[in-house]
């Protein structure tokens, strides 16, 4: 149906710079974020327009979901932070966002912000507390900062 409507629009060009294909929606190596908390680095980062991108997944996978570890560079530094909201299709209840947002934290687990600007999903609540306890890592203080809850 797509190709018979350029047809009609452009009879000489089939292509002419069209994509039919979806765009990839997952969050891998060198994917941009958009930092939601009020770190420093981070609403420099934003009001500069160079936003972080993703250097290193904390999984097997090597695709961020949400609640995963993910390293990024920002400002020419390395930082971790924590997926908190992804464009790509979710598990069911769990809400997809416009952007993929992220939270900067130490590398104990305590963020770099006060406070968290956007609603985070509700079932980040469970994610956060099964890996609280592995390795050391506190997200009980990521979950604290936030203000609302999807």
């Amino acid at each position: 149906m797509f190709s018979s409507l350029l047809n009609k629009v452009n009879p000489i060009k089939l292509g002419c710079g069209f994509h039919t294909t979806s765009c990839l929606n997952e969050v891998r190596l060198l994917t941009r974020l958009r930092v939601v908390d009020n770190s420093e680095i981070g609403k420099r980062a934003m009001a500069e327009g160079k936003p972080p991108r993703i250097i290193c997944v904390y999984n097997k996978q090597r695709v961020g979901y949400i609640g995963d570890r993910v390293m990024v560079a920002i400002k020419g530094q390395k930082k971790k932070g924590i997926l908190v909201g992804l464009k790509q299709t979710q598990k069911v209840k769990v809400p997809k966002f416009d952007s993929n947002n992220v939270v900067l934290i130490d590398d104990n687990g305590t963020p770099l912000g006060t406070r968290i600007h956007v609603p985070i999903p509700t079932i980040l609540r469970t994610i956060l507390k099964e890996r609280t306890h592995s390795k050391g890592a506190d997200y009980t203080k990521l979950l604290a900062i936030a203000t609302k809850f999807v």
